[in-house]
């Protein structure tokens, strides 16, 4: 079984969605980000990374280190579920082909079906496959309050 698998088999019952992964050439380091509905804290990335650390030595998995985090405000988009669960936010989307002569799109999403992501943009609505997505992540939105 490879990490993907292993990943995606052991962090679903224990309530975190796999977010992304990556693994440091040579395999040193193997960084994991996870989400769950209310958000993720520390105690939770304490809690995979122990779980983890258990399963790795089991299934021999070599590394050295481990980092388990959030996926951050800028969240990456992956799956079609991503662009379902975050229709309505903004995201920036990375083109492998251009659209209207730019490899970068920016607008808001309106849904995921047929293969395809809807952004709405100043220009319209557009339609993008997803095999057409080179990388896709959320616009972080920052509030500035008064302090007083």
């Amino acid at each position: 079984m490879d990490l993907a698998e292993l990943l995606e088999k052991t962090l679903p019952p224990m309530g975190y969605e796999l977010v992304d992964w990556e693994m440091s050439p040579g395999g040193r380091l193997v960084r994991v980000f996870i989400d769950k509905p209310n958000g993720v804290d520390v105690e939770d990335c304490a809690r995979v990374s122990h779980q983890l650390t258990r399963l790795f030595a089991v299934e021999n998995v070599d590394f050295d280190r481990l980092e388990v985090s959030s996926p951050g405000l800028d969240r990456p988009l992956k799956k079609p579920a991503d662009f379902v669960r975050f229709e309505g936010a903004e995201a920036e989307l990375k083109l492998r082909e251009p659209i209207d002569n730019a490899k970068k799109l920016k607008g808001i999403l309106r849904g995921c079906d047929d293969g395809a992501v809807r952004v709405e943009t100043a220009a319209g609505v557009r339609s993008v496959p997803l095999a057409g997505i080179d990388r896709a992540r959320l616009v972080p939105k920052i509030e500035w309050r008064n302090a007083k």
